[in-house]
């Protein structure tokens, strides 16, 4: 899109996993979706919304099942995957360390996550260029949540006020996010996404509200819910400016 074809902007996708929860005998990156690969399917979508993206694909050094003719983006590179999915993004922020400029903007996306609008995409690269730290795509919390007293039984009721489901992708500065990746790293903190390790910088990115269908496939049954998503999806336009999101009640 014209409006972003001035800006670096580079879009780092793990896809290192080998899916062992969907208990397939592909990863699940690779299992068939609406007659593509999932991973193909995230990627399409990604282009749809940033073509004059840099495209870091994290991939498993010893992956059989890759074929370059699911990237659609003209400038790629293939990115040794790690032992874990934030093993993967320091790995693909290495391998551009002599490109990036700290300011550059870099989209962390989950691979697993095919059915992201694009007019979410969009929305989220919008509302990080006007923010200091950047931010995420999150949907706020709608099911009563309950904390397990650790034996099976509920300890009790969490109010959900509040609360967020966090999602992809997170977008930050190359700097930034390498900052919060090494400090994590060197203070040993578990983190589970790029805004965990920014937020451990005691910064606050940005919420930025998107669609509760922009589901992460992690289990058997997700991936038959993302085949209704892309069907359902197909029989109305992917950007859609003036949708309204959800609110918690």
């Amino acid at each position: 899109m014209s409006e972003y074809s001035a800006e670096r902007l580079w879009l780092v996708v793990p896809a290192a996993g080998r899916g062992r929860r969907m208990g397939a005998g592909l990863p699940k990156q690779y299992l068939d979706l609406a007659g593509r690969p999932v991973l193909a399917h995230t990627l399409a979508r990604l282009h749809q919304a940033f073509p004059a993206a840099r495209l870091c694909l994290c991939l498993d050094p010893d992956d059989a099942h890759f074929d370059s003719a699911w990237v659609p983006f003209a400038q790629w590179r293939r990115s040794p995957g790690g032992a874990e999915r934030v093993d993967s993004v320091r790995l693909a922020l290495a391998s551009i360390a002599n490109e990036a400029d700290d300011d550059d903007w870099v989209l962390v996306h989950d691979v697993a996550r095919p059915c992201v609008r694009v007019d979410d995409l969009t929305r989220l690269h919008a509302a990080l260029r006007q923010d200091p730290v950047g931010g995420l795509l999150a949907t706020p919390v709608a099911d009563t949540m309950k904390r397990d007293d650790g034996q099976g039984g509920v300890a009790h009721t969490e109010p959900r006020s509040g609360l967020w489901h966090a999602q992809t992708p997170q977008g930050f500065r190359y700097g930034l996010l390498c900052r919060a990746l090494d400090e994590a790293r060197m203070h040993g903190a578990a983190i589970t996404d790029e805004a965990s390790a920014v937020e451990a910088l005691g910064l606050s990115p940005r919420l930025v509200p998107g669609r509760r269908d922009n589901i992460k496939i992690t289990h058997p049954e997700d991936l038959a819910l993302a085949g209704h998503i892309l069907a359902a999806q197909r029989e109305e336009p992917l950007s859609s400016p003036g949708h309204m999101h959800e609110e918690t009640p």
